[in-house]
């Protein structure tokens, strides 16, 4: 599917949210493995490695950046309204994972902290995703909603908690494994109590993850559950008339156009 007979910054714009033609996924797989090879970099940074490895990893960390910056540059240049996309929810996502390429003089510690945000951009990709390893169904898209969300979260806390506590706490917070395990225990209320936090960022973040899991998981569940009983209570009639493949076991008319089933 090839774009509209558009001006080129509305073809840009196009392909950029276009899922279905082949330039369209390629600059959208393009997207997803940047974030996810950023991510990466993240994670083994927190391990042991040699000098060289590390240097070799914050080049590679640089080049992604700079490419997410002129992608949001070009998304900018596309917008129809500059203001509606300043201000925008995807559009300040973006804005915070480049940050840290702006604001150079800040703590090395504050930059590191924002650059977890990063992967928050997969959650611009949700209809790419669906449409990647097709995902038809409404439960189908509800689910890769609520796991990337969950995971996005898990993933920044991970990375913020390890940031703040392995200067003060190296012992206990060695690499992003033993984070995840604090966020995924504390997230989840189960609070075995054998990793602590000891700074006071640490500790605030602790309190904001505790407020994060009871507010956000239950809450989430709570859509993918009634989700599923929807689900079962629907059979599998098409409706003659309109198409519409699901409806409840006991209808005897399209809730959409009316026909008879």
């Amino acid at each position: 599917m090839e774009a509209p007979n558009f001006n080129i910054k509305e073809k840009i714009s196009y392909y950029l949210d276009d899922f279905n033609s082949p330039i369209g996924v390629t600059v959208n797989l393009t997207i997803l493995g940047l974030i996810l090879l950023s991510s990466g970099i993240f994670v083994i940074e927190t391990y042991p490695l040699p000098e060289s490895s590390l240097r070799l990893l914050a080049q590679l960390d640089d080049v992604i950046l700079y490419l997410f910056t002129f992608e949001y540059l070009i998304r900018f240049w596309c917008a129809k309204s500059k203001l509606k996309f300043i201000f925008s929810l995807f559009s300040f996502i973006d804005l915070l994972s480049i940050l840290p390429l702006f604001i150079g003089f800040v703590d090395i510690r504050f930059i590191r902290i924002l650059r977890w945000f990063r992967i928050l951009r997969l959650l611009r990709l949700i209809k790419f995703e669906t449409s990647l390893f097709r995902v038809k169904s409404e439960d189908g898209v509800v689910l890769v909603r609520i796991f990337l969300i969950l995971f996005s979260l898990i993933f920044i806390y991970s990375g913020a908690i390890y940031q703040v506590e392995h200067y003060s706490n190296p012992e206990v917070f060695k690499t992003f494994f033993d984070a995840l395990y604090f966020s995924v225990v504390t997230m989840t209320t189960v609070g075995f109590g054998d990793v602590i936090p000891l700074s006071e960022a640490g500790r605030i973040l602790t309190v904001m993850m505790i407020f994060s899991g009871i507010l956000l998981i239950p809450w989430q569940l709570g859509i993918l559950t009634q989700k599923f009983l929807q689900s079962s209570q629907q059979g599998n009639q098409t409706c003659s008339h309109c198409g519409l493949k699901f409806h409840d076991r006991d209808a005897n008319f399209c809730k959409i156009c009316g026909t008879k089933l």
